[in-house]
């Protein structure tokens, strides 16, 4: 059973596992969410720059799972009327430190931030986050290598021969994974390389991934090699959205793992975004879609999980959009630790105030946790009190 369908009695009792006030924090669905009376104690301690949160999700995770987020630089965030949120906001490095055990740097891995330019590497951005966990007792997921998208404009624009695009591939991947060997436990290796519509069940290889378009589709098992061979100890996953459900793009996922293992590429895991909307259905296959890569002998993980959904007019989520949303994000979670083998869980970013949906999606938003001034959603405890029931019973 969802956290949706139980919000009612957990408002009247109340949760032991956690601060009294989630009683306010999951709120009647007559109520607005952010028209109480009264905020709560812990809402009036989320809202101020005090201390986080004394229980927070990683204090409550199994011990063989990781619970993380993304964290914010980069991408859209360098237009956006706020300064860097990883390096300028104290509040959000708290609740970064307190809460996650598992960092994924949101942008400041992918090409065109770290590799700029021809032979010039820009780890500073990458390379604070990676000390920052590690002062913090955290884990790096590494992303990502081989992707259409976000590829420096030299990569693109330059007329290079298939021997000189091959050189460049390598020369990023064993780079970029040779500065972190060692530091990074997870690595996106190859992410969006199937196409988002097919005929039949016939699905493609992305065409814009201007490393597979030409030099063809042995180029993803070179990088698990080359990514292997930079760092041995590294975990290397596949990665991609809308394959959350049983279907023509997750079977191409499946097939292409069990043609890469058969070849005796080090492929370790395959990786399900779960960038979920709540205007389709829930992925009810979810679980069965992570067991049958689990049965290959790989890895699963959940790794850029939001729930976004469109705003009403007055650009407040109401309870029930936010009731829904928290049954979502249990439902994703509960998947994942109904399969051995899935150890690792991250959200695509913990406050809505630096999501990327809006940018990308607009007229929609609130996909994280958290509001704004870092207030804890239902999302949040239902995630919270999953965790802990999973980790008394295990």
């Amino acid at each position: 059973m969802r956290f949706g369908s139980r919000a009612a009695a957990r408002c009247a009792v109340g949760v032991a596992l956690v601060p009294v006030a989630i009683s306010a924090a999951v709120l009647p669905a007559a109520a607005s969410p952010r028209d109480q009376a009264a905020p709560s104690a812990q809402a009036q301690e989320d809202r101020s720059h005090g201390p986080a949160i004394r229980n927070g999700l990683r204090t409550v995770t199994p011990d063989d799972l990781v619970i993380g987020t993304a964290v914010a630089g980069g991408g859209h965030h360098v237009n956006a009327g706020y300064p860097d949120p990883f390096t300028r906001d104290p509040r959000y490095r708290k609740v970064l430190a307190t809460e996650f055990d598992s960092v994924s740097p949101e942008n400041q891995m992918k090409w065109e931030f770290i590799h700029p330019e021809p032979g010039v590497y820009n780890f500073g951005p990458a390379d604070a986050i990676v000390a920052f966990a590690e002062r913090h007792g955290q884990v790096v997921r590494g992303h990502t290598l081989l992707w259409h998208s976000q590829l420096a404009e030299w990569v693109t624009e330059g007329d290079y021969s298939d021997e000189e695009l091959r050189a460049i591939l390598k020369d990023h991947i064993q780079t970029v994974v040779g500065h972190y060997k060692g530091r990074i436990q997870q690595w996106d290796v190859a992410n969006e390389i199937f196409t988002d519509t097919w005929e039949g069940d016939e699905i493609r290889l992305r065409p814009q991934n201007v490393f597979i378009e030409r030099l063809g589709e042995g180029i993803i098992a070179d990088a698990f090699r080359w990514a292997h061979e930079a760092d041995p100890e590294a975990e290397l996953f596949l990665n991609d959205y809308a394959v959350e459900d049983m279907g023509p793009k997750s079977d191409a996922y499946y097939e292409l793992a069990k043609k890469l293992l058969a070849e005796g590429v080090p492929l370790h895991g395959f990786a399900f975004q779960a960038h979920l909307d709540l205007q389709y259905p829930f992925p009810e296959t979810l679980d069965e879609n992570m067991q049958r890569f689990d049965d290959l002998g790989l890895e699963t993980a959940i790794t850029e999980l939001d729930v976004r959904f469109t705003l009403p007019e007055s650009g407040v989520p109401t309870a029930e959009q936010l009731a829904e949303q928290a049954d979502t994000y249990q439902g994703v979670l509960e998947a994942c630790l109904s399969v051995d083998d899935c150890n690792s869980f991250t959200i695509w970013g913990f406050n809505d105030r630096y999501s990327w949906v809006p940018s990308f999606s607009p007229g929609q938003g609130a996909a994280t946790v958290m509001f704004e001034d870092y207030e804890r959603k239902p999302a949040y405890w239902a995630l919270h009190e999953t965790l802990a029931e999973a980790k008394a019973g295990r």
